[in-house]
């Protein structure tokens, strides 16, 4: 049996859930057994460039976007890296010092450790996350991703919750699971873990964004915590799965859980709180942001309060999120196997599924929902009327709609 070290205590393998060591994402996971020769190449490459001195993730998406992969920017020369804008001479002569042979046996670590590795190139690796100004050049993954956690709200708060806050978080975890929403945050303390703890109640998908690595589980207290969301979701980290917490990493892996969400909720933040970065990486990144209102006398409250002042959404219920969400990106296939375009999408009654169903991008004549749908005119109608409040679908002229 071997032995984890988590949060610097020795933790046996045979205690984490079965499930959390085997889980697999439906995108395309990448750990050097289960790919090809040439994935396994450039996850090598990828992970070689990473770990290069001096070499961050925005230096990695350069690369990538200049030479269209991992391999061909270490096959590059040093007249064609110097010829790529804001690369320093000092990190050209880094890129050709990269050690593709540590970087194997670094992916073999990971292999036996259980650790999946998700490169930028790969198709598993998150849209919504791709699309940030520096994304991880490699994530490290625990559980599985799929392509329902596109429809993610993070709630993040303070470590030193009140139990007001803790109540609240715990609630809105719970309800936006139940709505259909994967919960993000980063496995922390206080309201971190309470809304973890609320989705997982509610039997519904949550992703960790650790700010250590994947071997090294902190708080301790949360390991056992970690094991279940990795069963119930995924532990993300983009630190290396033995790194130990540190200070400054923290900041970073709230970019990680911003980036993969549609908005954050702010349970409670007191004025100088990390939370309020994850508020300022949100707006950076074309996030909503949403803040909770506390007690006026509460120091954990007045972060939010001033949020609130400055533009957040106020958060009572799911329905203040939902109604404040837009369209996303692209479609997302949903775990029941329907093809959403916008979050209140799972708000929607039997009926008016059916009727948005009957709706097409294209302009849709009514005669063709109601033959659709199988409903009577005047239901189709009334609740096309429903669907148009909900900024779901719009009407065009000519009696045609169509979904936005």
């Amino acid at each position: 049996m071997s032995d984890v070290v988590q949060g610097g205590k020795g933790v046996a393998r045979d205690e984490l859930p079965q499930k959390a060591q085997s889980a697999q994402s439906t995108r395309g996971i990448e750990t050097g057994k289960t790919v090809g020769d040439e994935g396994r190449e450039e996850l090598v490459a990828m992970l070689a460039l990473s770990r290069a001195e001096g070499v961050g993730p925005r230096t990695c998406l350069l690369l990538i976007e200049q030479f269209g992969s991992a391999v061909k920017a270490l096959a590059a020369n040093g007249a064609e890296l110097e010829a790529v804008e804001d690369l320093t001479p000092r990190l050209v002569r880094s890129i050709a010092k990269a050690d593709r042979a540590d970087a194997a046996a670094h992916l073999e670590f990971c292999r036996e450790q259980k650790i999946d590795l998700v490169p930028l190139s790969s198709p598993g690796y998150p849209p919504a996350l791709k699309r940030i100004y520096d994304p991880p050049a490699v994530l490290y993954q625990r559980g599985a991703v799929v392509p329902a956690d596109e429809i993610a709200i993070a709630i993040v708060g303070a470590r030193h919750a009140t139990l007001y806050g803790l109540g609240v978080a715990e609630r809105l975890g719970r309800s936006l699971s139940m709505a259909g929403f994967t919960i993000v945050s980063g496995l922390a303390r206080g309201i971190d873990q309470a809304a973890h703890r609320g989705a997982l109640a509610a039997g519904g998908r949550t992703i960790a964004v650790l700010g250590s690595g994947l071997l090294e589980i902190y708080p301790p207290e949360h390991v056992d915590l970690a094991g279940q969301i990795a069963v119930q979701g995924a532990l993300l980290s983009e630190a290396v799965p033995n790194q130990p917490p540190r200070g400054n990493q923290f900041p970073k892996r709230n970019r990680i859980v911003t980036g993969l969400s549609l908005g954050v909720v702010i349970v409670e933040a007191a004025e100088r709180s990390g939370a309020l970065i994850s508020a300022g990486l949100a707006t950076e990144q074309g996030r909503d942001v949403f803040a909770v209102p506390g007690r006026v006398d509460s120091r954990q409250s007045r972060g939010c309060h001033r949020l609130i002042r400055d533009g957040a959404i106020l958060v009572e219920s799911v329905d203040d999120v939902l109604e404040q969400l837009g369209p996303l990106a692209a479609p997302v296939a949903t775990a029941t196997g329907q093809t959403m375009r916008h979050p209140a999408e799972l708000k929607l009654t039997d009926q008016e599924r059916t009727v948005l169903d009957a709706i097409a991008v294209d302009p849709t004549v009514i005669d063709q929902v109601v033959a659709r749908s199988g409903l009577p005119v005047q239901r189709v109608l009334s609740t096309i009327s429903i669907l148009e409040t909900r900024r779901l679908v719009r009407r065009l002229p000519g009696g045609a709609v169509a979904r936005r």
